[in-house]
């Protein structure tokens, strides 16, 4: 059974690059711009791995971070944290386990992806 990826970012351009990126390194993954109801969206998707936009256009990237670290059923779910506007050290204190800046190479997202994925 292929490993589940939730890519949450506000440009369908980057969704879709990273889906069909991770989609070839043999992961099932959806991408999606819609942060409302997110908790509800990791619940019914059940991943792996979540890598969410920092500076999205709903809540932040940290923000929803911080609520998959404090579900009970969701805490344990590694999360990534992408954007161009970040700060390595502010963003790793939401709780994420890895941060990527944009712009990042497809070898450096699958690092980041399989380290976690299968640690």
């Amino acid at each position: 059974m292929l490993k589940r990826i939730l890519v949450l970012d506000d440009s369908p351009a980057t969704g879709d690059m990273m889906k069909e990126a991770l989609s070839y390194g043999q992961f099932d993954v959806k991408a999606t711009c819609d942060s409302s109801n997110f908790i509800e969206t990791v619940k019914g998707y059940k991943p792996d791995l979540l890598i969410l936009d920092y500076k999205h256009h709903g809540p932040k990237g940290d923000e929803l971070c911080m609520q998959i670290k404090a579900h009970r059923l969701l805490f344990d779910i590694p999360v990534i944290i992408c954007s161009a506007y970040l700060n390595k050290d502010e963003t790793l204190s939401c709780g994420c386990d890895a941060v990527i800046a944009k712009p990042f190479g497809l070898e450096e997202l699958m690092e980041k992806v399989n380290s976690l994925v299968y640690c």
